[in-house]
């Protein structure tokens, strides 16, 4: 799907964009070339007690579906990532997992380009202490990308544990990391030097 943005202020959501689906589309090639059976996806992890990759495509992925919950509600708008679902059919079904992961790359794509970047948010969150902070659209939509780099790299430690050789070789590095190293990948370019 081509993404049409309006005007020269939406630079940023478009590249934000860019990022999120990248990073989602990481997760849908790991289930289509990575992993061969549903089991995987529920394996415990050794060395992260209480990880599967089935719960960390679930999370990452909750992420982004707060945020675009948030922003297409009416205003004021309130975000709580706290606040997610779990247990669900994508932690232990490949094709589960992948019609909800393609089906938010979707979402993102008809939400993001009509969506105001510098919107404020109000984020409440448990540090464990509750905690209230103002932020924007943008912002978050930042953070949820790059919160699901993190969890690919988990992703990719319990894919190793089970001998499973994730084929990006850029899957769960940060792109500063792949900027500063100058590692070729979608993630990797830059316009500038960090």
């Amino acid at each position: 799907m081509t993404v049409q943005f309006d005007d020269e202020n939406t630079t940023n959501l478009k590249d934000l964009l860019f990022v999120a689906q990248t990073v989602l589309e990481q997760a849908v090639d790991l289930l289509d070339n990575d992993l061969k059976e549903d089991g995987q996806l529920t394996v415990p992890s050794k060395f992260l007690p209480g990880s599967t990759i089935g719960k960390h495509l679930r999370h990452a992925r909750d992420h982004f579906e707060l945020l675009l919950i948030c922003i297409t509600s009416p205003p004021p708008y309130v975000l709580n990532y706290d606040s997610r679902s779990r247990n669900t059919p994508m932690e232990i079904s490949r094709k589960a997992a992948r019609t909800a992961l393609l089906d938010t790359i979707r979402r993102l794509q008809t939400i993001v380009p009509t969506s105001n970047w510098n919107e404020s948010i109000t984020l409440n969150a448990v540090t464990p202490f509750p905690q209230t902070f103002q932020t924007t659209f943008a912002r978050e939509l930042w953070f949820a990308g790059l919160h699901c780099v993190h969890h690919w790299s988990m992703v990719r430690v319990i894919a190793g544990e089970m001998n499973i050789n994730v084929g990006d070789d850029c899957f769960g590095f940060a792109p500063s990391t792949l900027v500063a190293s100058g590692r070729e990948h979608s993630l990797g370019k830059a316009i500038a030097k960090i």
